[in-house]
C-alpha cells in the first residue's frame, strides 16, 4: 500500500476500515507499530504506512520512547466530523418531517 494523498483530512483517513480499527486499538493508549501490527492480519510495514496516514490527518501523534514511536490517539480532528454531522442530521430530519407532512397532507389525514 502507498500512501497516496498526504492531507490532513480526517474524513479520508477515516475512509479505510483498517485505519478505523488501528484508532478503535489505540483508545487503549499508546502502542508500537510491532504491537498494533501484532493484532493486524496486515504486516508491520503497512501498519506503519496507514499510522502515516492517520498522523497526517492529526488523528495520531506520536511519542519517541528511545528507538521505539508509540503511537497516540488524538480525537480532536473528530470534533469537525462531529460538527458535520450534526448538521447533516438536522438536514435529513427536516427533510424526512417534511416528507412525512406532505405523506400525511396527501393522504388526507
Amino acid at each position: 500500500m502507498a500512501v497516496v494523498e498526504k492531507t490532513p483530512d480526517p474524513f479520508a483517513a477515516l475512509a479505510h476500515p483498517m485505519r478505523r480499527r488501528l484508532l478503535m486499538e489505540l483508545r487503549a493508549g499508546a502502542r508500537s507499530a510491532s504491537e498494533l501490527a501484532a493484532d493486524m492480519p496486515i504486516g508491520r510495514p503497512a501498519v506503519a504506512e496507514h499510522l502515516q496516514v492517520l498522523r497526517l490527518a492529526g488523528l495520531v501523534r506520536i511519542e519517541r520512547r528511545g528507538r521505539e514511536r508509540h503511537y497516540h490517539f488524538d480525537p480532536r480532528p473528530l470534533t469537525d466530523i462531529g460538527s458535520w454531522l450534526n448538521v447533516m442530521l438536522a438536514f435529513w430530519a427536516r427533510r424526512l418531517e417534511d416528507i412525512d407532512a406532505l405523506s400525511k397532507r396527501e393522504a388526507g389525514g
